[in-house]
Parts: structure tokens; C-alpha cells; sequence
């Protein structure tokens, strides 16, 4: 018996393992994909021959050739993509080739205008963007999310609601005779009403009653920063799983997106603040462990994911930091002020620069990321032992 159970657990581990070892891979691929696509098409519609499309860097796994030529591989190192675009000295697009003819310069990507070569590189960061208000609205339309029904859960002690006589189980159905569906209708009504009677509409049971509260004057912030704002004192108790409409379903895949991006800055300008711990930066085995965690949910929790994801490989991908897309964009606003190309000296100094920056924070990331998973303080105990 205690040899079966040792063995079922170490097959339960390996299991696990390879669930999260595949589903790292699926999502690490397909949001790749996804942002070298983007490059890719604008690339053809712009005229520029690319001359490889490749899933990973290094070694070349498998591969094939299309019609145009391009090679479409899959490389042995997991962790990104490129397309090798014609002309270019390397898939980073960082220096380009000086011997190609008149007729080869017309397919180049370096002798596109400027806002081709923009377009180009702009377009990675935004089928990724995209790609996430896709996945949003797919998820939003045809899985649905959880509710808030307007029916009282909870009622906080010393509360504008327990003062008012609300009870558990009663549903608010209008705020000042204005009907109400969602929970969240109530509190954006109920903000909207600090130390002000508001009068409810409930039912409880089979009858219709009509009571006033007055929301309490809740404060946040210092400074012009202050707010205040009304708080009933009460917690949702009911909910449904709610499908969107389809063009719903699209404002909400477009919001969710957004709401990403501001909660992605606000977090960076906190960890720059020193108001968020910088611990929270995670890096690819942080990605690898939460997708082999978010992948046990099933699909739509899998998918979810990935659709963040997606908009925080579009945002990294938009600093302005040379290597990345946004360095590129930089130089080409420089251009355009300047009326010509920085100097190929000064544009290979900011790479060099870029793949420091670049290469310092994945350390970061991945420094973080073994000390989430606690592996300093083991091999410290080890040390010590």
C-alpha cells in the first residue's frame, strides 16, 4: 500500500507537471503567433518580403516554405518569435543590408516610407491588443459572466441599511423611482448620495415596500485626490450567469481591455512610487505555473487568461525601449522630426542598450519568480545544513 500510494502521487505530479509544461506552451504560442502575425501581414500588404516566421528562437524544429517563400518554422526555445523581414541584418530589424539592388530595395523593409515601416511595427502590439478584445467578447457572449442580482446578502451592523430596516433576502428594485436590474446599478446610484435620503423600493417576500436611507459619507484619498461617496452597507446575495448581446458583448471586450491597460500602468507607476512591492513582477515560470493552474478551470478560465496576457505582451512590447517595438517607433519619431534616419552608429548603441534593459528585467523577472516559488530559501537551508 505505501508503494502505491508513493507511486500515484508521483503520477499525479507528472500529470500536473505536463499539463502546466502544455498549457505554457499553448498559450506562450498562440499569443506569439498572434503579435509576429500582425507584423507579418501589414508587412505583405505593405510589399516587404519577410523571410521568416518563426515560433521560438534558436534551432530550427520543424519548418516549411510557402508559396511567397517565406519560411514558417518552429524554433527550440520557447520563450518568444520573430519575422525576418528582407533587407534586415537580423530578425530584430537592428541594421540592414547595404548590398541589395534597385529592384530587391523595392521589397526591403528598411527602404519602405516611414509610415510603412511604422504601420509594420505598430501592427504586433496591436493584433495583440485585438486578439484580446476577441477572446472578451467571445467569452462575454457565449459563456457569460457572473451577476450581481440587487438582492440584499448581507447586512453590515451600524449600517444606512440596517438604520433603514433592510433585511437579508430583500431585493431593491428602484432607487428614487428609478427601476434597477444589477447590484452594481445600486452602488453606482448609492456613490452617488453621501449623508443623502435616498428612498428604495425592496419586495420581501410578496410585498412591495417603500423605505429611506441615508448612505454614509465614506472618504478616500488626500488632497484634490479626496473623494467621498455614499455606502449602504450592504453585500450582494444573489447571482446569475449573464450572457451579453453581441454588440454588448463587444463594448464589454473593448472596456475589459482598457481596464487593463490603466490597471497595468497604475501598477507600474506604483512600483515606481515604491507603493507596490516589485516582487509582484513575474516572468516565464510565473506564466508557466498560473497557466498550468488556470488551465485545470477548463477553457473559458484558460482563455480568460490569455486574453490579459495578450494585452501585457502588447504593452511591453510598446516601451520605448530600443529592441522592442516601441524603440523602433521612437526612432521613427525621431525621424520624422529630424527628416532623416538616425545614424546607424547612434541606432546600434540603442540596441545594445535595449537588449541590456531587456535582458536585466527577464533576470528580474525570473529572479522573482524563483524566489516566489521559494527556491533561495531552500537552497539557503541546504547551505546551512
Amino acid at each position: 500500500m505505501p508503494v502505491y500510494a508513493i507511486n500515484g502521487t508521483e503520477q499525479v505530479e507528472e500529470a500536473y507537471l505536463m499539463v502546466t509544461i502544455l498549457a505554457f506552451l499553448f498559450v506562450l504560442s498562440v499569443l506569439v503567433f498572434v503579435h509576429e502575425f500582425g507584423h507579418y501581414w501589414v508587412a505583405i500588404k505593405a510589399g516587404v518580403k519577410v523571410e521568416s516566421f518563426s515560433i521560438g528562437f534558436g534551432p530550427e524544429i520543424v519548418g516549411w516554405n510557402d508559396k511567397s517563400g517565406t519560411r514558417w518554422k518552429i524554433s527550440a526555445l520557447p520563450l518568444g518569435g520573430y519575422v525576418k523581414m528582407f533587407g534586415d541584418m537580423n530578425p530584430a530589424s537592428a541594421g540592414q543590408r547595404d548590398d541589395l539592388s534597385d529592384e530587391e530595395q523595392q521589397h526591403a523593409f528598411h527602404h519602405k516610407g516611414l509610415l510603412a515601416r511604422a504601420a509594420i511595427v505598430f501592427a504586433g502590439p496591436l493584433a495583440n491588443f485585438i486578439f484580446a478584445i476577441v477572446i472578451f467578447t467571445v467569452l462575454f457572449a457565449a459563456v457569460g459572466q457572473q451577476r450581481a442580482l440587487p438582492v440584499v446578502g448581507t447586512v453590515t451592523e451600524n449600517s444606512a441599511a440596517a438604520a433603514a430596516g433592510l433585511l437579508p433576502n430583500d431585493r431593491i428594485v428602484a432607487v428614487d423611482g428609478q427601476n434597477i436590474e444589477w447590484f452594481e446599478d445600486l452602488s453606482v446610484k448609492i456613490r452617488q448620495k453621501p449623508d443623502q435620503p435616498v428612498d428604495l423600493t425592496i419586495k420581501r417576500g410578496t410585498e412591495t415596500l417603500d423605505v429611506t436611507a441615508t448612505p454614509q459619507a465614506v472618504s478616500e484619498g488626500n488632497g484634490p485626490d479626496a473623494m467621498t461617496f455614499g455606502r449602504l452597507g450592504v453585500s450582494a446575495g444573489e447571482f446569475v450567469a449573464h450572457r451579453d448581446g453581441v454588440f454588448e458583448a463587444v463594448g464589454h471586450g473593448f472596456s475589459t481591455t482598457y481596464g487593463i491597460v490603466t490597471q497595468t500602468f497604475d501598477a507600474i507607476g506604483e512600483m515606481i512610487a515604491g507603493k507596490r512591492d516589485s516582487s509582484e513582477l513575474g516572468g516565464p515560470i510565473r506564466i508557466a505555473q498560473m497557466s498550468g493552474q488556470v488551465a485545470e478551470g477548463g477553457l473559458a478560465p484558460l482563455l480568460s487568461f490569455m486574453g490579459y496576457l495578450s494585452v501585457s505582451l502588447g504593452l511591453i512590447n510598446l516601451m520605448p525601449v530600443p529592441l522592442l517595438d516601441g524603440g523602433h517607433l521612437v526612432f521613427y519619431l525621431l525621424e520624422a522630426l529630424r527628416g532623416k534616419p538616425m545614424n546607424a552608429k547612434a541606432q546600434e548603441y540603442g540596441f545594445r542598450l535595449g537588449a541590456g534593459l531587456v535582458l536585466s528585467l527577464i533576470i528580474f523577472a525570473t529572479w522573482n519568480d524563483l524566489s516566489h516559488l521559494g527556491v533561495w530559501n531552500f537552497l539557503k537551508g541546504l547551505a546551512g545544513g
